[in-house]
């Protein structure tokens, strides 16, 4: 018996290696990957730029805290500011994981703000960090802590006119979801993104994006807040930021910035070299391969060829997409991988997830289609 605690219920084989859009477990059986080791492959497994960025890397310099400088620390930093250009964030904070970059924006902003109370969806999960916990909707693992908890407002997602029901002024911070991706691909209308920016601007509440699983291209926009046309006062990003190196950023404006002083943030591993060169190989790969575009080109093609036998709608945007079901989502889900194709569940019971790499071959779409459209065995 293994030593391993398991934080989830892993698929049912073993993996051994991964190339491109593909993994392959320890018999050699190869899977096209839609799920992305949740949505963090985002340029494939392995690709070679990336590897081979991270190897010359580990040779010159494997660590430094920010106690000392580094170059492509922040070579990194602005590459990434640069490709957000248009959301209004210029200022780069360098972590590990989604629920750090959280985290540390919620704190800030209470800190900043000199409130108490936040604002959250339903629906919403943005980690499992006690300021995260305290606006995730998932009582599976936030009421063990509820004493713990700090004071949250909550409201229905997508519901306009439940924004004019808030005490705006007296929240430090309102953290939302572009796309709802654990509850099952859920957005909203451009207007109510419009709304809840325009109300926390003008009474003084910090607007926070979590773009963990929006950002970087995976929209067919560098950012959901470029998609939205929204300029929020943070963005935080993770998943695929460093393709599969554990790296997260909290975005900021620059007027944020400017405000803190040395020790009201830090991260012993946050910014590392090895996630810096992983993270500028990616943003590399993106713009050589044009991921972007390819991300809003086939988003678009799979809304119009996979409907069909098992599926009557596709949701989300770019390559973030969830698969309504006709039936339960665990028989197209059990269809797809006796295909070796692997998919993500979702909190709807009704809806799979699709979270591929930006790079995704022809091959691997036209199999899905195929797949989807073809009756059971």
């Amino acid at each position: 018996m293994s030593a391993l605690v398991s934080g989830y219920q892993p698929f049912p084989f073993q993996l051994d290696h991964g190339q491109g859009d593909r993994v392959f477990d320890d018999a050699g059986r190869s899977y096209y990957d839609y799920y992305g080791g949740h949505c963090v492959a985002l340029t494939g497994h392995s690709h070679p730029k990336v590897v081979d960025a991270i190897a010359a890397q580990a040779r010159k310099l494997l660590f430094y805290s920010t106690a000392g400088e580094l170059a492509i620390r922040h070579q990194a930093a602005d590459a990434l500011a640069g490709f957000s250009v248009g959301a209004g964030v210029s200022r780069v904070f360098f972590v590990n994981s989604g629920a750090e970059a959280n985290e540390n924006a919620l704190k800030l902003a209470l800190k900043l703000s000199g409130r108490k109370r936040l604002l959250a969806f339903d629906g919403g999960w943005h980690g499992r960090t006690l300021l995260a916990l305290s606006v995730t909707d998932d009582p599976s693992i936030s009421d063990p802590y509820k004493d713990q908890l700090v004071d949250v407002q909550r409201l229905p997602f997508a519901d306009l006119e439940a924004l004019e029901t808030v005490a705006w002024s007296e929240l430090a911070a309102v953290i939302v979801e572009p796309i709802q991706s654990m509850a099952g691909i859920r957005t909203a209308p451009e207007e109510w993104f419009k709304r809840l920016a325009q109300l926390a601007r003008a009474h003084g509440c910090f607007l926070i994006l979590d773009e963990i699983q929006t950002g970087m291209g995976r929209l067919g926009h560098p950012f959901a807040a470029n998609w939205l046309g929204l300029q929020p006062d943070f963005i935080t990003l993770a998943k695929g930021i460093a393709s599969g190196v554990p790296m997260g950023a909290l975005l900021m404006s620059d007027a944020i910035g400017a405000s803190l002083a040395p020790g009201d943030l830090g991260s012993t591993f946050g910014g590392g070299p090895l996630a810096c060169a992983a993270l500028l190989a990616t943003l590399a790969v993106i713009e050589e391969e044009g991921l972007v575009a390819k991300a809003a080109q086939l988003g678009q093609r799979f809304k119009r060829e996979l409907p069909g036998i098992w599926i009557d709608r596709v949701r989300g945007e770019g390559l973030l997409l969830g698969l309504q079901t006709r039936h339960a989502a665990s028989q197209l889900r059990a269809h797809l991988y006796a295909r070796n194709i692997l998919s993500g569940a979702a909190g709807d019971p009704n809806l799979l997830r699709l979270m591929p790499p930006l790079n995704l071959s022809d091959d691997a779409a036209q199999s899905l289609i195929d797949v989807c459209q073809s009756g059971p065995m």
